[in-house]
């Protein structure tokens, strides 16, 4: 008899290996040449680097996603960038729900690390308040954005990118269709509330993620009664979002892309410029005339990111929080680090400083070998475009299209890691060893 062999793979790298195979998937699509307007053929890395930034969630895109791509095009990127929000494993799951009747418990413990979840019970159930919570959140965006898109663009194009714009902004995408009209982005409605105060909360719910809003929703609002990551999380965002809007209103105020704007409307500029950095990618104020302080705001905002499980990238809210608290009881010479009436595991801030260290050290290196290879892009354009691309937010200071082959290809590698995670990708390609645990003797070095 033939033995049968079977490859096993771990939760990681199932994970890694499928939003690989959505991204290749995406790719040959995006070469067809019905999927371009001029009737010819996109060549493969620039399809490569469409379909990982909108699988991704980034938004960098190497040409106009209103003008190079035809409906079938736009569509293709549509369904890569729902995909990657709402998360690889999750329609995998629902698929594999469906045909079997039942989710093994190997689906289970990917779906759990793919959307942030603990609890093994209930998990169909978590499926369908995703996908449903989704579509409630999408719709009401689109409806909304309809008021003012109808009117400019007509019935057609007004439904078409109402959807597409609120679907980028929920899954935190950043794409756009408005070079068709000759807009940047969303510089056509940055004194617009309608639009920027839509966009912002669906980008802001997406960021925050399932786990989140589930958490608020069954807990019918009630502070007292959320979960200690909810708590943070909330609490964490809220003080970031309030910070850097006061921030910004501070560095930008007399800066030209404020000249023609009362005090309201650079209110509203700022609270959209510290909404998207985290990592929306839509910009109504280009980021390429920010000043000085507003370039350095605006990294620190994309380091960080949104929520874990959520349809953001970055180190994540959690981490920050976590490696912020570890750092003030070290200062306050403790050892336990403490939040209200909990304790945190000193595990928990070896995983932050770790993800925090890899991915800042991942940028560098990738910010390091595109100075080195690309002539075209400084230091300063480098660094923007590697955060961007590591945390998928998607902001660029206009570079992404000149950027070389080489440059294109470590940027495709930053938005895949990005996505997938630090974490998962390293636990996805190191090798599982079952061997004894030997404490070996301890010793010291000097810091600080």
């Amino acid at each position: 008899m033939k033995k049968k062999f079977k490859i096993k793979i771990s939760v990681w790298q199932f994970l890694a290996l499928g939003y690989l195979a959505v991204i290749l998937t995406g790719s040959v699509l995006l070469i067809m040449p019905f999927a371009t307007a001029s009737g010819q053929s996109t060549n493969y890395l620039d399809a490569l680097f469409t379909a990982t930034s909108a699988t991704c969630v980034t938004g960098l895109a190497v040409h106009d996603t209103g003008t190079h791509w035809t409906l079938f095009g736009q569509l293709v990127i549509l369904f890569l960038i729902q995909t990657g929000g709402l998360g690889f494993m999750t329609f995998v799951t629902a698929v594999f729900r469906l045909l079997h009747g039942r989710i093994s418990l190997y689906e289970r413990k990917a779906l759990l690390a793919s959307s942030g979840g603990e609890k093994h019970n209930g998990l169909w159930k978590m499926i369908k308040s995703i996908f449903i919570g989704t579509a409630i959140f999408e719709f009401t965006g689109a409806f909304i954005l309809c008021f003012r898109f109808v009117p400019q663009y007509g019935w057609g194009d007004g439904i078409y990118f109402s959807v597409w714009h609120s679907v980028s902004a929920f899954c935190n995408a950043g794409f756009d269709l408005m070079g068709k009209y000759g807009q940047a982005s969303l510089s056509g409605y940055a004194n617009d509330p309608l639009v920027t105060l839509t966009l912002s909360a669906l980008i802001i719910i997406g960021g925050l993620g399932f786990c989140v809003w589930s958490d608020v929703v069954e807990n019918k609002f009630k502070p007292s009664k959320l979960t200690l990551n909810t708590k943070v999380v909330l609490l964490v965002s809220t003080v970031l979002i309030v910070l850097s809007t006061a921030l910004f209103m501070t560095f930008e105020w007399n800066n030209k892309v404020y000249e023609n704007f009362n005090f309201g409307e650079k209110l509203l500029a700022s609270f959209f410029n510290a909404v998207s950095p985290r990592t929306a990618g839509f910009f109504s104020t280009a980021p390429v005339d920010l000043s000085e302080s507003g370039y350095v705001l605006t990294v620190i905002l994309m380091f960080i990111g949104g929520n874990s499980g959520s349809t953001a990238g970055g180190i994540k809210v959690g981490t920050f929080a976590v490696i912020l608290m570890g750092m003030l009881t070290v200062f306050r010479g403790r050892s336990d680090i403490n939040l209200g009436k909990k304790r945190i595991e000193q595990t928990l801030l070896s995983q932050a400083l770790a993800i925090f260290t890899a991915f800042l050290m991942l940028a560098m290196l990738a910010v390091l070998i595109i100075c080195a290879v690309d002539p075209n892009v400084n230091a300063e354009e480098a660094l923007f475009e590697c955060v961007s691309a590591l945390s998928t937010s998607g902001l660029s200071l206009d570079v992404t299209p000149k950027l070389g082959a080489a440059a294109r290809v470590i940027i495709v590698i930053l938005m895949y890691a990005g996505r997938v995670g630090i974490l998962t990708l390293a636990l996805a390609l190191g090798e599982k060893r079952t061997t004894a645990e030997v404490r070996k003797p301890v010793d010291t070095l000097l810091i600080g």
